[in-house]
């Protein structure tokens, strides 16, 4: 069990740290250069496009130090500065995505699912945020778990699109998955949260 867990956290470090550090590539090599199939969004609406590809890396990059044990219970205070960094980030790239799906080309099925994506993002956050303010920190746990869940989507995106675009193609895979990257994250999420043994317990990554 120990050993499950061990290499369960490893890769959320793994794949977290890298793609938040993958994503911010445009830093170095330009829109143009590193996101060319959404750098029509730099032009036609740069601020949430920007706030979104800026920021959303930061928060993915906050989730293992939020599900981090030993930074929760030795420094609480540094747990609470960066779980406050990483609902404004996700209050501020939630809205960027929100505006990038309604504008997308990608058609109206991929636009409903990028969109719902972002809502389900701000609301769960929101409500995690909500929940400690008022000290219920079960409930807090519980909503941070949907919450990081739905961050996690920047990673179950850029490993289903690949496999998408190889099947049925980028055309058809692309609206696929706005949807299939965070939907069945929520539901693992929601199973989670409502197994009788991991209520009560320290969650660990």
């Amino acid at each position: 069990m120990k050993a499950l867990l061990t290499v369960r956290t490893f890769f959320l470090w793994f794949f977290c740290m890298a793609v938040a550090l993958w994503s911010l590539r445009f830093l170095l090599i330009g829109v143009e250069t590193s996101m060319e199939f959404v750098a029509y969004h730099a032009i036609e609406r740069q601020l949430a496009f920007f706030a979104h590809v800026g920021l959303a890396p930061v928060a993915l990059a906050l989730v293992p130090l939020q599900f981090w044990a030993g930074l929760r219970l030795r420094r609480p205070a540094v747990h609470r500065w960066l779980g406050r960094t990483y609902a404004v980030t996700i209050l501020i790239a939630g809205v960027g995505a929100i505006l990038m799906a309604i504008g997308t080309n990608a058609g109206q099925f991929a636009a409903v699912g990028f969109a719902l994506l972002g809502f389900a993002w701000i609301g769960t956050t929101a409500v995690a945020v909500s929940h400690i303010r008022n000290k219920r920190v079960a409930e807090h746990k519980a909503w941070m778990i949907r919450s990081a869940a739905l961050t996690f989507a920047a990673v179950t995106l850029r490993l289903e699109l690949p496999i998408l675009a190889m099947t049925v193609g980028l055309e058809d895979g692309y609206p696929l998955v706005a949807w299939l990257c965070w939907v069945p994250n929520l539901l693992i999420a929601e199973w989670i949260v409502r197994r009788p043994t991991r209520m009560g317990a320290a969650q660990p990554a």
